[in-house]
């Protein structure tokens, strides 16, 4: 655990920490009277050098010319220099100075002892020396509290905070928290904001270890968190449910932050709380752990009651959830199955909205999921979760997830959506706006980082690009439920081990929740076979019959006997390259083979009028073909033809609907043709 020394402090805050240094009484009345001694030093120093300087110059004329002189000097350097501080200080300063060099200019000539001389010595030192005992007195208290003037230099003025004051801070293990009071008119918490790297920098720490959270009674009141050493360095392995076999309305519990307490994910609404549900969008670079973190949170809702998961991933298929299948009621593996359960969804929201108010519920509780008082099953929560989307936006709509988003929440559904890049190019900011929720990993550029994360965060000192991929599961949580003032707190997700996942697949089978008769209906009608004839995933449990456990016995029999088969080819080759003599010519050239040739008639550029022709001929084409309905895809099967990107020919898309090319349909992606003569396609 990490010390009071290992923090980095405030300047007055050193003071306070060395206080307490050192053994014994005298030790410490000596560390508590250190700060007043040096206006008492300065006092008898001033007299001692008087006596030689006496001796050296009581008879010279040039002397006393140049002492006066550089006595005028020093006062008028004390007051220049004092015009970046308050004018009480200035001035203060000011008078002691003019007063000492006086008086050793006087006594320097005329001896210490002379006339009233001593007098003024032995009384005005001691008080000058006090009046700056009774201001640091007053400039600080025991608390650590700093009065006028302590915050005008030092750290925060070398980082642009000119007259900040510290008047409260808490130090604790590895993490210090500061409350600053910023000039009014002058800073801003803004400002605080902006300076957060320049003060990481002097603080010698990570980008990431200062956070700046404004006042959100005051502008002029900013806190500043530092946390010097990055407690997340070592990875966290899955300690298991968190709640097995309660609820989903319970927090899950997906990792720890930086100071041990615990990263979580609320999923259903609660009115007492004024939560809503929640979609939420998972970001993160490849190589950052998005998928692993992912898996985490899987895991956790799979050890649920009262919960239904419906999962796609037609990039990977079954490679990122391939342990936890078992747990799916839905696994969307491939794009006709992710394009029949965006229907489902669809179709879904508006039947169980409609129970809801059935049964008097203005959203999804708990409550939900157990036996209605008319005897009624209940229906459980519904989490929809779309890994690596997109691929799923790419080959469908960059909108294909906005209706589900602004409508899903009030029917007992979560969105989760999950790609590496939720830039304009890849998704809409409608959808974007719609998640409310983001849980960030490392990202390539603060860019990046925009997409995913709250400006709240960011202002905070959010910095997800600083850590890439080079600190996996590492990230940044801003979710509903959790506070704002985490929001810019490192994270890092648990890793979860497949021995984990698939002990979770098996214990809980028979805790899971079954989907429930309404949204079955719903599915059924908008997905029909793909969603009747859904694979159902086995678990590989102890229960299992013997021919089940020997037919994956020998399944993995033969994997294994075919990798011992493969491992032996490997070793042969290798032999083979063993005996090659690098020393030896290279055997002459006998045949030479042409993959390709180059092309004689290169494409050339297409410009926007033609390309737009080309693509209301190629809407002509379909119609003559006999289709009544087509989307962006079919347009981008023929992109050779026009040489535009996707989002310009979804932009193309639009402006056919607008124009009554094209009306819009049920389904997210496609678009009813209008024939020119303004007649409705046979046997729509």
């Amino acid at each position: 655990m990490a010390s009071k020394r290992d923090l980095p402090m405030m300047p007055y805050e050193y003071g306070r920490y060395r206080s307490g240094i050192g053994g014994g009484v005298g030790g410490y009345l000596l560390q508590r009277a250190t700060p007043y001694l040096p206006p008492w030093l300065l006092c008898v120093g001033t007299g001692v050098v008087s006596l030689p300087a006496n001796q050296l110059w009581a008879d010279s004329a040039a002397a006393s010319a140049g002492l006066t002189l550089a006595s005028a000097a020093l006062t008028a350097t004390t007051w220049w220099a004092g015009k970046a501080t308050t004018a009480q200080r200035r001035l203060h300063s000011t008078v002691t100075v003019g007063l000492a060099t006086s008086w050793l200019t006087a006594a320097a000539l005329a001896g210490p002892a002379t006339g009233p001389l001593q007098g003024l010595y032995l009384i005005g030192g001691p008080a000058l020396a006090a009046s700056w005992n009774i201001r640091h007195l007053l400039r600080t208290n025991q608390d650590g509290a700093q009065g006028e003037g302590q915050g005008s230099g030092g750290l925060l003025e070398k980082v642009g905070l000119a007259k900040t004051m510290v008047t409260g801070s808490t130090v604790s293990p590895n993490k210090a928290t500061f409350q600053l009071q910023l000039p009014p008119g002058e800073l801003t918490a803004d400002d605080v904001a902006k300076a957060a790297p320049r003060l990481a920098s002097a603080l010698d720490v990570s980008p990431t270890a200062v956070r700046v959270h404004p006042d959100p009674d005051s502008h002029a009141r900013a806190q500043v968190t530092i946390v010097p050493r990055d407690m997340l360095k070592n990875t966290t392995p899955w300690p298991g449910p968190s709640a097995p076999g309660g609820s989903i309305a319970e927090p899950v519990v997906v990792g720890v932050y930086e100071d041990g307490t615990e990263a979580v994910l609320y999923f259903p609404g609660d009115p007492k709380q004024a939560r809503n549900a929640m979609h939420l969008l998972i970001m993160g670079m490849t190589g950052s752990g998005k998928s692993e973190g992912g898996l985490t949170a899987l895991a956790e809702i799979a050890s649920r009651r009262d919960v239904v998961v419906w999962a796609s991933d037609p990039a990977k298929a079954d490679q990122t959830l391939g342990p936890l299948l078992p747990a799916l009621d839905w696994a969307a593996l491939d794009m006709p199955s992710t394009v029949a359960m965006i229907e489902a969804i669809t179709a879904a929201i508006p039947a169980r909205t409609k129970w809801l108010a059935k049964y008097g519920y203005k959203q999804w509780e708990p409550a939900c999921a157990e036996t209605q008082a008319d005897g009624s099953p209940g229906m459980p929560y519904l989490v929809c979760w779309f890994e690596e989307a997109a691929k799923t936006i790419r080959e469908i709509d960059d909108d294909v997830f906005t209706g589900i988003g602004q409508e899903a929440r009030s029917a007992g559904i979560s969105l989760v959506v999950s790609l590496q890049r939720a830039s304009g190019t890849q998704i809409s900011t409608d959808t974007r706006a719609s998640l409310g929720s983001s849980w960030c990993f490392g990202v390539r550029s603060e860019t990046d980082a925009g997409f995913a994360l709250p400006d709240e965060a960011l202002d905070a000192g959010a910095a997800p690009h600083a850590w890439r991929d080079k600190k996996p599961g590492y990230n940044y949580l801003a979710a509903n439920g959790v506070p704002e003032g985490l929001w810019a707190t490192p994270a890092r997700s648990h890793l979860t081990n497949r021995d984990q996942l698939t002990q979770v697949t098996t214990v809980f089978a028979d805790v899971r929740a079954e989907v429930d008769a309404v949204t079955e209906q719903a599915a059924r009608q908008a997905a029909g076979s793909l969603f009747t004839d859904r694979a159902r995933h086995l678990t590989d449990s102890p229960a299992a019959s013997p021919a089940d456990a020997g037919r994956l016995g020998r399944h993995a029999r033969n994997a294994d006997a075919d990798a011992d088969e493969q491992d032996h080819d490997d070793a042969e080759e290798a032999e083979e390259f063993e005996h090659i003599d690098p020393e030896q010519p290279l055997s002459p050239v006998r045949t030479v083979l042409q993959l390709a040739t180059p092309d004689q008639n290169p494409r050339r550029a297409v410009g926007a009028d033609e390309a737009r022709q080309i693509m209301a001929d190629l809407l002509e084409e379909f119609e003559a073909a006999g289709r009544v309905e087509v989307g962006p895809k079919d347009f981008m099967d023929h992109c050779d033809r026009f040489g535009r990107s996707r989002g310009w020919v979804s932009g193309q898309v639009s402006a056919m609907v607008l124009t009554g090319r094209l009306r819009e349909t049920d389904k997210p992606g496609r678009y009813r043709i209008i024939p020119q003569d303004g007649r409705v396609l046979a046997g729509v």
